[in-house]
């Protein structure tokens, strides 16, 4: 069964599945394993500590698979500058360039006259217009429901998506709540040309940086089991809720500024739930945790959302209406 649409014939993938940028997760082994899944795998850039690591990561992802990847730029992270890094990316003819949490304006000034395939993330129609207008060669559209920073409108994915598809010319990725075979196929259904998934590879066994506590997590949360912070800032973003993310709640509701909180969402504090699993940090995690039951390969996840889908497929091709 094949799953051709303009993203897989412009990646050149085999399914329109790409694994999100994951700050602090995703390194060579799980972007190798999607992208010999089928999918577009991705290093976080600005989650490692040099232009030298970032070298070394690409290498890595090139001695594990022959297939296309890319490289995220979470460009408001930290607020740290990422020409270096995005200058390692560009000298080492990476393939494809995805950017998110900022404005993406100084990136494509920078890419200038470099044969990539420019990814950027938008929360709002209205961003995925500019993005288009900046030369992005596709966008991927978060609805409220995913997981790490959302937009600030709370536009569900299912909303959302076809809004975009009829404002742009350029394939659309659907993010946000999906995880499965069903997911993929409602977001087709809605005009997206592929999905883009984060919290469902965080429990895969190769997010092997993603400490067992994250991935247990997960598998124990129901749909009502996230929380979003950061809403006083400006700049909200959806975790799996714990002790930790309950006091962030309390503080923005007494005391709503940056200085209140910044120590409880600190990359130290992301880090410390994401790899050592302490209750004295936080992790990034979509609605779609309340769906994630186990710890597959990323290839037994790419062959049971497919089978899914084909599933879907032959039974829309089978219904009379």
């Amino acid at each position: 069964m094949q799953w051709k649409t303009r993203l897989t014939s412009m990646l050149g993938i085999r399914y329109p599945i790409i694994q999100g940028g994951l700050a602090y997760l995703a390194y060579s082994e799980l972007a190798a394993a999607v992208s010999n899944a089928g999918g577009l795998g991705q290093i976080t850039a600005m989650s490692l500590s040099s232009p030298n690591d970032l070298r070394n990561e690409i290498h890595k992802v090139r001695a594990k698979t022959k297939r296309p990847f890319g490289v995220n730029f979470a460009i408001g992270q930290h607020g740290r500058p990422f020409t270096d890094m995005l200058n390692v990316a560009i000298e080492e003819k990476v393939p494809v360039i995805s950017m998110t949490g900022g404005n993406p304006t100084p990136v494509f000034e920078q890419l200038k006259g470099v044969d990539v395939k420019k990814l950027v993330l938008v929360a709002a129609k209205r961003q995925a217009v500019k993005a288009e207008d900046l030369g992005a060669d596709a966008v991927m559209v978060v609805g409220q429901e995913g997981g790490g920073h959302i937009g600030k409108e709370d536009i569900s994915t299912m909303v959302l998506v076809p809004q975009v598809v009829d404002s742009v010319s350029i394939p659309v990725i659907a993010s946000g709540g999906i995880g499965d075979g069903r997911g993929f196929m409602a977001a087709l259904s809605l005009g997206a040309e592929g999905i883009e998934m984060g919290t469902r590879f965080i429990a895969t066994k190769e997010c092997v940086h993603a400490h067992q506590n994250y991935k247990q997590a997960l598998i124990d949360a129901s749909e009502n089991d996230t929380s979003v912070i950061k809403r006083s800032l400006g700049a909200p973003g959806r975790v799996i809720r714990n002790s930790w993310t309950d006091q962030i709640l309390e503080i923005e509701k007494i005391d709503p500024t940056y200085e209140a909180i910044k120590s409880y969402i600190s990359g130290d504090a992301n880090c410390a739930y994401v790899h050592n699993g302490h209750e004295d940090g936080f992790g990034w995690a979509g609605q779609i945790a309340g769906r994630i039951k186990d710890v597959p390969s990323v290839e037994e996840l790419f062959d049971r959302i497919i089978k899914e889908a084909g599933t879907v497929r032959e039974r829309w091709n089978d219904t009379e209406y």
